[in-house]
């Protein structure tokens, strides 16, 4: 973990502004006052702590990320429990890395990473493409054998993207949809989550099944 150090002025005054009780909403607008500052937000990610380490996230320059920061922004998050460590990491991605194309090439070769949250951010990013209208990848195939050989044995934060991939196929690949389907019902992944009122399951058979349902609902109308 990157050592505690001395803040600056400027670190030390936008972190007196984040409290526990401060929104993800309230830290984007913190980030666009504050916009680029990439030493302020190692010296806030140093803190060691979630909300801060989100809002360092925000203000990191995308083009100063190279294997060997990332590589070490990933062993930081270990130290979070799971639900915060995968949405930083899901931060991380959604908010710096899928925005420049050196720092996209870098999770396209995550698959076998030895760091578990950038095999996850490999396959979140798969299946990111798929779910936002980029069905057309030619690596489909290949990555839903791929999800049936391994995802029983992956960590816990990998299972999830993986199963997030092969739902988002699921639903926009027909020919391999019952492939998909199947696989949910041999892993048994998610099946027994109860989901609130409105939401989408996880586990795979309901997922595809409602997501299907949505777009064929939305072409009939």
């Amino acid at each position: 973990m990157m050592q505690k150090t001395q803040k600056s002025e400027k670190a030390q005054r936008i972190l007196s502004q984040i409290t526990d009780k401060t929104m993800l909403g309230q830290l984007r607008k913190m980030a666009k006052e504050i916009n680029k500052d990439h030493e302020s937000a190692l010296e806030i990610w140093s803190t060691g702590e979630y909300l801060p380490r989100l809002l360092a996230i925000l203000i990191m320059d995308k083009k100063r990320l190279p294997q060997e920061l990332l590589d070490q922004l990933n062993q930081d998050m270990q130290s979070h429990p799971l639900l915060e460590r995968t949405n930083l990491s899901d931060w991380l991605m959604a908010n710096q890395l899928v925005k420049d194309k050196k720092n996209i090439a870098l999770i396209e070769s995550w698959e076998r990473s030895p760091l578990a949250l950038q095999r996850r951010t490999f396959w979140y990013y798969q299946g990111r493409l798929r779910w936002t209208g980029k069905t057309d990848q030619g690596n489909t195939l290949e990555l839903l054998t791929k999800i049936e050989e391994n995802i029983i044995q992956e960590q816990p934060e990998v299972q999830w993207a993986m199963n997030f991939t092969a739902g988002w196929i699921g639903v926009y690949n027909e020919k391999y949809r019952a492939r998909c389907i199947e696989l949910g019902e041999k892993t048994g992944l998610y099946k027994e989550d109860k989901v609130s009122k409105g939401c989408t399951p996880n586990y795979l058979p309901g997922f595809i099944t409602i997501e299907v349902g949505k777009r064929q609902k939305h072409k009939s109308n």
